[in-house]
């Protein structure tokens, strides 16, 4: 398929969907607080995105957000991930250990706390699973949004693939199958209209990565946008491989028995220079 691509290692998803989920709520932002990871307790038990509304009266209009109240869970699968049975109720264990975790009795309110999962595709058995055995409805609310309602929390299945393109291009295209050049070439013209936003930025980027073939296929000004787009990256990479090759070499040098101050000669680098690179060996 067009676009699909292989990439060494696994791509930042998470970190991809921190950043598409504030574009999509940019208008009300104000609103909210925008928590990545957020820790439980000391034990390294973690929120994927935690939302807190600002003033808990305020409506936000925002289709994804509707229905949030005062605290709001985000549970992100990637593309490659799928939402299972059991981190449905790790994710529920997530929100009641939430609920404890103050240092009042009862501060936070079963009925301020929301529960969204997000993830690409329909997660058919966790859904049969939910109506049969939890007896929970499961009712569609707008284009890829479900809620699911007869637990102790509100709660929200979204599924990025389903979204409205206009209404939540960025979370939507925060795909891995890109099949259409002229998808790439929306994503550009998108993204040149935020071309200064680091979250847009960060969203880009990692749909680039893990489109890689079908954005080869765009040509002309969207080759130059891909370039601007990637110039910080290269410039760093540049910049290691370099200092890289001094380490090398300042190894070898040491290696022959060479003083720090041969080698800064050598180099025409002053002593101090050298010292901090020999630290980092």
């Amino acid at each position: 398929m067009a676009g699909e691509t292989k990439t060494k290692g696994k791509l930042p998803w998470h970190s991809g969907f921190y950043a598409g989920i504030q574009i999509e709520l940019e208008e009300e932002a104000d609103k909210l607080t925008f928590e990545n990871e957020h820790q439980l307790g000391t034990n390294p038990m973690r929120i994927d995105v935690l939302i807190v509304k600002k003033h808990t009266e305020e409506q936000i209009k925002k289709n994804i957000g509707r229905i949030f109240r005062e605290h709001n869970i985000i549970e992100y699968k990637s593309p490659e991930d799928y939402l299972s049975i059991d981190a449905f109720y790790k994710v529920l264990g997530y929100a009641c250990f939430y609920k404890a975790d103050v240092q009042h009795v009862d501060e936070i309110k079963t009925e301020q706390i929301t529960i969204s999962y997000v993830c690409k595709g329909y997660p058919r058995k966790l859904i049969k699973h939910l109506k049969t055995v939890r007896k929970y409805k499961i009712e569609p609310y707008a284009k890829g949004i479900y809620y699911i309602t007869g637990g102790m929390f509100q709660m929200q299945l979204i599924l990025t693939s389903r979204l409205s393109e206009k209404e939540n291009f960025w979370l939507k295209n925060l795909t891995n199958d890109l099949k259409k050049k002229e998808e790439a070439e929306e994503m550009f013209r998108e993204y040149g209209k935020n071309k200064n936003s680091n979250l847009h930025k960060s969203v880009m980027d990692l749909v680039m990565r893990a489109n890689l073939k079908i954005f080869k296929e765009v040509r002309g000004d969207m080759c130059d946008a891909l370039l601007e787009l990637m110039q910080d990256e290269l410039e760093e990479r540049e910049q290691k491989g370099a200092q890289d090759k001094i380490l090398d070499l300042i190894n070898k040098k040491l290696a022959k028995g060479k003083s720090v101050e041969q080698i800064a000669e050598e180099l025409e680098e002053t002593p101090e220079t050298i010292r901090e690179l020999i630290e980092k060996l």
